[in-house]
């Protein structure tokens, strides 16, 4: 199946409760977040950013300049209708990670689990051209995969795990390692998870 088509169908499909990657609160992504020192007046992409409560989370911060990348249409539309009238305060981009370039630079680059859904060096390479089309020198990357001894399978689709030092060595020279930490994510169904995140700083 094509993964527009398998992720369209989830979203149609299944209630946020439903899904393994489902939180009540983007507290990871906001720690993360506060670990860079980020504010409000900066720009922000969130790749692969779902029916995630993370553009809420933002809004209600004062951030004001955000934009929204999923493969899935059902899925940011959903985000509309839960953000309703500040829905207008955000930037939407229905497109696949693979194949979108972005027209404009971002200061912080946010992907919680898009990158290990890259299985291939040619999908990566697409993915790393991407962020260098949306990043500036000194930009912020914000990156979370399964880690190592995360699980092998998401949503029925293999991924690629990933210690810091792998996540590295993907985004290249270019981006130069701040930090990186292990997250435990609980499932809707009391799973245990393993996220490895890493934050990098465009050289």
């Amino acid at each position: 199946m094509d993964p527009r088509d398998h992720w369209r169908q989830v979203y149609e499909t299944k209630q946020p409760g439903e899904v393994s990657w489902f939180q009540d609160s983007p507290s990871p992504s906001l720690e993360a977040l506060d670990r860079i020192d980020a504010n409000p007046s900066q720009s922000l992409v969130d790749i692969g950013a779902g029916a995630s409560v993370l553009a809420d989370a933002l809004l209600d911060r004062g951030w004001s300049d955000i934009t929204l990348v999923d493969i899935a249409e059902p899925a940011l539309d959903a985000v509309r209708r839960r953000l309703g009238a500040r829905a207008d305060q955000a930037h939407w981009e229905i497109a696949d990670i693979r194949h979108w370039r972005p027209t404009r630079t971002y200061d912080i680059w946010h992907d919680r689990a898009v990158f290990h859904f890259l299985t291939t060096p040619d999908e990566r390479q697409a993915y790393r051209r991407a962020l260098l089309a949306g990043t500036h020198p000194g930009s912020h990357v914000i990156v979370a995969t399964f880690a190592l001894d995360g699980p092998d399978k998401c949503s029925g689709l293999p991924v690629h795990r990933y210690d810091a030092a792998g996540l590295s060595a993907e985004l290249g020279d270019d981006f130069v390692p701040v930090a990186d930490w292990i997250e435990t994510h609980i499932t809707p169904w009391g799973s245990d998870q393993r996220f490895q995140w890493a934050v990098f700083r465009r050289a």
